[in-house]
């Protein structure tokens, strides 16, 4: 389900926002979504980074599974971190699949 979000930003930012989505050939919509998306994933990069995430809470805060989580860190060049807990989680997270 999708909501409708009224923001406010300043000139700087509504004319960059303006300015890519003619770029990209698409509306203003689009063009804050995929801004959004890539904040998240960003966010979820730092956080990770910093150990302040585990591998799991990471994807959740990028809306990405694990593996994908795990191949967008490595396309960034993130080393992992992943502790005795992050695959303990996993396991049980298929057990539950299974």
């Amino acid at each position: 389900m999708t909501k409708t979000m009224s923001i406010r930003m300043d000139k700087d930012n509504f004319d960059f926002v303006n300015k890519l989505s003619k770029a990209e050939k698409g509306d203003v919509s689009k063009t804050v979504r995929d801004l959004v998306y890539k904040g998240r994933v960003m966010l979820a990069i730092d956080k990770y980074k910093k150990g302040q995430v585990s591998l799991g809470k990471a994807a959740e805060l990028a809306g990405l599974s694990v593996g994908d989580m795990m191949t967008t860190l490595e396309e960034y060049g993130v080393k992992s971190n992943l502790e005795v807990e992050d695959y303990l989680e996993g396991l049980d997270n298929l057990r539950k699949v299974w």
